[in-house]
Order: structure tokens, then sequence, then C-alpha cells
């Protein structure tokens, strides 16, 4: 039989509880018979006193008689005429409290003839005194028939009352003992449930109470977090032991998750903690959060391994972005140079334009001065062809240079296009990184500002480049022009010696085509100073360019320092 701890209590407060009912029955047993011996004794008093209340009434119906008899008054009769009235009711009531006395019954079935007997005798004495007067009620009384009757009476009723006295004392006796009885029951029943009582609290205290106890203080221990309790365990198949073995098991328990979680603090995340059941929350719990932290920590690798080698190659990027960055700056500069040079020979071409047409003008004006001033005419002319070649030379030096100037703003525009594309895979990978990528994304956001600053800024010199080119085809035009009519001055002056209406018309061809090759050159003086305006903006872009360059190659190895940080604290991971 299994005795759980429910089922000792109830024996031990059953027995308890079974001594108290039987202490109950029996004193409920004591106190209906010390009960029915009050009601015997009363009954027995009562029958003793109906007896009294017999005799009493007979001498009164004796008293009554003599009475008349002796003085012939109707008033002497009234106590006679009151008992005739009681005495049978009283025998009555008698007969019905001794009812389960059958001695008793007879003993009044021969009082009852006795006193009709004794009433009847009364009355004819009565009538003897009425009719024939006191000397015949004398002799009447003298024959001794009414004192016969009375003293057989009496002996009926003082055996009665010997038999009620005999009752009331056995039943006094019986009730005395009864109670005595009942007092030892009570007295021993208390002490006995008192006893059992107290053994059974010892028994549950020491069986239930002192085991919980010790629950109750590893229960406090592991409430505080101090899983090193051990819990006794035994083979008690009560509650207590139930609950016992089920403390030992969730101490286990958590000492199980406890120790995964420092190897998960540890960094060792190979660990596995396998619920007690499908509703245990906590073991449940643990495990998703375990798997979860093993995933989570498999990415991080894999995206540090990610962030590692992009910017990696982020940082090699960014290296060879600055070194075409200067090496752009470096030639936008020297292209600045070249410009600035191809500026100051437009500009010495343009003051030698202007003195070639004032010259001409000269020329004109002397034209009539002899063949002498032709001579010298035919000398500027030789020199105005010289100076013409040097800046056709000087022309095509700058449609190069122009040329030149246009590989290299191709150049910056793919510098621009591929920085802007960086800057989009940068972006890119910055959100992959997340949190830790927002400050590289920000390093990719200005990168892509500034490509997209060095491709306006490219359009611009393009379009510049454009106008230049326009002048420049203008201004070789013009120099052609100006060369074809140098040659045509110079025919004109090898043939002036004939004429010097022929000299001043070949004067003032050369004097209006001085004149055309001076707006040229003022012209070509205008495009290169546009063109050296350019050519100083494209400086300007290629040093915010190379500044730009250098802070994402800053940017780049402090995110490549990151990835590698990143990289070391996710290695410490063992998943």
């Amino acid at each position: 039989m299994k005795w759980n701890v429910g089922t000792k209590i109830a024996i031990g407060f059953g027995l308890a509880l079974a001594i108290f009912v039987i202490v109950g029955v029996v004193s409920y047993r004591g106190t209906t018979q010390l009960i029915a011996a009050s009601d015997s004794r009363k009954n027995t008093y009562e029958v003793l006193g109906r007896f009294e209340e017999t005799l009493s009434l007979l001498q009164d119906v004796e008293i009554g008689q003599r009475g008349y008899a002796l003085t012939g008054e109707e008033s002497y009769l009234e106590p006679y005429q009151t008992a005739l009235g009681k005495i049978d009711p009283t025998i009555q009531e008698v007969r019905k409290l001794t009812g389960d006395n059958p001695r008793q019954q007879r003993r009044l079935d021969a009082l009852e003839p006795l006193v009709k007997n004794r009433l009847t005798v009364a009355k004819e004495n009565i009538d003897v005194r009425r009719t024939k007067g006191l000397d015949a009620v004398v002799q009447f009384t003298k024959t001794g028939g009414g004192k016969a009757l009375m003293d057989e009476i009496h002996k009926v009723v003082g055996e009665m009352q010997n038999e009620e006295s005999a009752l009331l004392k056995q039943r006094v006796e019986a009730a005395q003992a009864n109670a005595e009885n009942a007092k030892w029951t009570i007295l021993l029943g208390t002490f006995g449930a008192l006893v059992l009582g107290t053994l059974a609290g010892f028994v549950i205290t020491r069986n239930i109470s002192r085991p919980l106890q010790e629950l109750t203080a590893v229960a406090e221990r592991i409430t505080v977090g101090d899983l090193s309790v051990n819990v006794q365990t035994n083979t008690r198949s009560d509650e207590v032991g139930v609950l016992a073995r089920t403390f030992d098991r969730m101490t286990q328990s958590l000492r199980a998750m406890a120790g995964a979680a420092e190897e998960m603090a540890a960094g060792d995340l190979r660990s596995t903690i396998k619920p007690q059941s499908p509703d245990d929350v906590l073991g449940n719990a643990f495990a998703r959060m375990s798997d979860n932290l093993r995933e989570q920590i498999r990415g991080l690798i894999e995206g540090a391994n990610v962030l590692g080698s992009a910017a990696s190659e982020i940082v090699a990027s960014t290296a060879q972005l600055a070194a075409s960055a200067s090496e752009s700056a470096a030639a936008v500069t020297e292209t600045t140079t070249t410009v600035e040079e191809v500026r100051q020979t437009a500009q010495v071409a343009s003051q030698k334009a202007k003195l070639v047409s004032d010259s001409a003008q000269k020329a004109a004006q002397i034209s009539l001065s002899g063949r002498k001033s032709t001579e010298d005419v035919a000398a500027g002319m030789n020199r105005i062809r010289q100076q013409m070649e040097a800046i056709a030379a000087s022309m095509v030096r700058l449609s190069e240079q122009s040329q030149a100037i246009g590989q290299i703003v191709a150049t910056v525009e793919d510098l621009a296009t591929q920085s802007n594309l960086l800057a989009v895979n940068a972006a890119i990978e910055a959100a992959k990184a997340g949190e830790h990528g927002k400050g590289f994304g920000v390093v990719a956001q200005e990168v892509k500002s500034l490509a997209e600053q060095s491709r306006q800024a490219t359009n611009q010199v393009r379009t510049i480049l454009g106008d230049i080119q326009k002048a420049t085809g203008a201004a070789v035009m013009a120099t052609e022009e100006g060369g074809k009519a140098v040659e045509a001055g110079t025919r004109q002056t090898e043939v002036a010696g004939g004429s010097i209406q022929a000299l001043a018309g070949s004067v003032n061809e050369a004097a209006q085509a001085a004149t055309q090759i001076a707006a040229s050159s003022q012209q070509q003086l205008v495009g290169v100073d546009q063109v050296a305006g350019a050519m100083e903006s494209i400086k300007q872009a290629s040093t915010q360019n190379v500044a730009g360059a250098k802070q994402l190659e800053t940017a780049a190895r402090n995110l490549n320092e990151l990835g590698q940080q990143l990289k070391q604290m996710v290695e410490r991971y063992r998943v």
C-alpha cells in the first residue's frame, strides 16, 4: 500500500478522531443512562408520592367519615367528598407509572378492591349516621370492618413502597456505576487521544515537516542562485519523496543550464540543452537561445570574413584610386603649366600681331617712300610669315594639349564613374555590416558625392575644352589665312618694284590681313585664358579628388581594421 502524506495525516488524525468518537459514544451512553436513571428515580419518587397521596386521601375519607359520624354535620364530609374524586385517578396514575413492573401491577390489582371496599364501608357508615343516628354508627364501627380493610391497604401499599425503595436503591447504584464508568472512559479516552495526537504530530513533524524544511532551505538557496546544493533523495514513495526527487531533477537541470551558460560566456557555443519536457518553458527558451546565438555567431563570422575580404579589396581599390588621383592631379598640374605657356605664347602672338598691324599701317603710309620701304615691307612680311608659322606651331601644340586635356578629362570621368561604383559597392557592404558599417556608409556617401562633383567638373571642363578646340580651330584657320595672306604679300612685295600703286595695294591687303591676324590672336588669347581658367578648376577638382581619395583610403583602412577586430572577436566563439 502506498502511504502518501495525505494517508499518513488522515490515519493519524483518524485514530485520534476515532478515540474521540468512542469517548463521545461512551459519554453519550453514560449520559443517556444517567438521564434514564434520573427518569427512573423521578418515576420512583412519583410512585412513592402517589402512594403517600393515596394513603393521605384514604385518611381524609376516614377523617371526614368520622367527623360526620360524630357531629352529623355535612361540612365534615368535605374531605371525604374531595378524596372520593381523587383516589381512583391517583391509583390509575400509579398503575401507569408502574406499567413496566408486573409485581407492582399485581399489587395494584389487589389494592384497588381493598380501596373500593374501604370507600364502600365509609359510605355505609355515613348512611347509617344519616339514617340511624350516632349509636348505630358506633355499633357499626365496633364491628371493625373498616380497620381491617385499612390494615390490608397499609400492608399492600407498604409492600409497594418497599418495592419502589429497593428499585430506587438499585437505580441509584447503577447510575453511580454508569457515571463512574463514563468518567473513567472520558478521562482515559481523552488521555489516549492526547497521547495518540501527540504521537501522530511527532511522527508527522519528523516524517513530513523536517524534510519539507530541508527542501525549503534548498529552495531558498536555489532562489539566491546557489546551485551547489545537494538534495537528499530517498526511496520514499509519498509526496515528500516525489518532491525531493523533483527538486533534485530541477537542480540538475539548472546546473546543466548554468554550465552551458558558462561555456557560452567563455565562447564555446557547441553545448546543447535538452528540455525536460515540451512544457519546460525555461529549457526550451534556453535551447532556442543557444541555437539562435549559434546561428547569429555563424552569420557574424561569415559577415566578418566577408567584411574583412571586402575591406581588403576596398583598401586596395582606394589605394589605387588615391594613386590615380595623384597621377591625375600631377597631369592636370602639368597641363595647367602647358596651358599657361600657351597663354603666354598667345599673348606674345597677339602683341606681335598688333605690331604687325601697326607696321602694316606704317607700311601703307610709307609705301610711297620707294623701293627701300618695299624691301623693308618684304623683310617685315618675312618676319610676319615666320611669326605666323610660330603661331601656327603654337596653335598646333595648343590643339594637341587640348586633346591631351580631353583624354585627361575622360580619365577623370572614368575615375569618377569608378569612384561612384565603388561608393555604391561600399554602401552595399556597409548595409550588410549593419550597425558596425554606419561609419563606412557615411564615407561611401562622401566618396559618392566627391565622384559626382568630379563628374560635374569633368563635364564643365569638357564643355570648355570644346569651346577651346573650336577657338583653336578658328585660330588655326585664321593663321592659315594669315600665312596665305603673308605669302600673297610676299609675292606682291617681290613684284612691288614695278609699281608703287601695286605696292600700296599689296600693303593695304597686308594691313587688312594683319588686322585680321590681330583679331584672331586676340580671340586666341581669350580662348587660352578660358582654357587656363578651366584647367585651374580641373586642378582644384583634382586636389579635392586626391583629398577625398585619401579620406576614402583612411576610411577603408579603418574599416579593414574594424573587420579584422570583428573577425578576431568572432574567432573566440566555437560553433
